[in-house]
């Protein structure tokens, strides 16, 4: 996924009410850009960070620019990090589509927002006359506090937990279901639950499990050009 027009570089200079930041530009001049990123976003909004925002060249939108990615520092030097929550659906297609999400191939059709479960949309469903429906929820990871190590979820996300549950209900009914978590940093090799910060959500991935539903964490490389999939990395306890 290639950002176009380019991104710009700023910094960032507070984030606040979820969704809105405030950013210092090359010009010197002071703008608030939408922050889209329901969770709390713990390690990354530091003041005076560089951060990178997108231009929506649409001048209907209230707020024109949106915060796209920051830079901290990791345990090895300066990270990037994606911060948009919007962009991972984007990068799971491109994956699923280019084969990165190598237990996902062999389906012909892929689908998005299908309605299914309880007044809920699935991320994807992937089709083929051979083989059971698949259902793939995407969920977003840029939380990482040990080195090495990224987490989800870096908030309380009952929804997450609610997903989870109707992952579990396809399978029951004789259809294939995958947590798929994006990873928008690449400074760690492993991925597990932040059990800590949500147990209901752990409670309910355990369940989730037991019932069939499969789980991968696919770990993206980042630049200010674009965020593009690289590797599938090992969940562990």
């Amino acid at each position: 996924m290639q950002f176009s027009p380019p991104l710009i570089e700023a910094v960032l200079l507070k984030r606040y009410k979820r969704f809105l930041a405030n950013v210092l530009m090359p010009d010197g001049s002071e703008i608030t850009v939408h922050c889209p990123n329901p969770g709390s976003m713990a390690g990354l909004t530091e003041p005076g960070i560089r951060c990178w925002i997108s231009d929506s060249q649409n001048p209907k939108r209230k707020l024109l620019y949106t915060l796209e990615m920051v830079e901290i520092a990791g345990f090895d030097g300066p990270v990037m990090v994606g911060t948009n929550t919007n962009q991972p659906n984007k990068i799971a297609e491109e994956a699923i589509l280019a084969g990165k999400v190598t237990p996902l191939n062999g389906y012909e059709n892929l689908r998005r927002e299908v309605k299914y479960g309880k007044n809920s949309r699935i991320d994807f469903l992937l089709e083929d006359k051979n083989k059971a429906p698949c259902y793939v929820e995407v969920k977003n990871v840029h939380f990482l506090r040990t080195a090495d190590l990224h987490e989800f979820p870096d908030s309380i996300t009952a929804r997450g937990a609610k997903h989870l549950e109707e992952l579990g209900d396809m399978v029951e009914q004789g259809n294939r279901a995958v947590m798929l978590y994006v990873i928008q940093r690449m400074d760690g090799s492993k991925f597990k639950l932040a059990t800590d910060i949500d147990t209901a959500y752990a409670k309910a991935y355990k369940r989730a499990m037991t019932r069939g539903v499969e789980a991968y964490a696919l770990r993206c490389k980042i630049s200010s050009n674009g965020i593009e999939p690289d590797a599938l990395i090992p969940i562990v306890d």
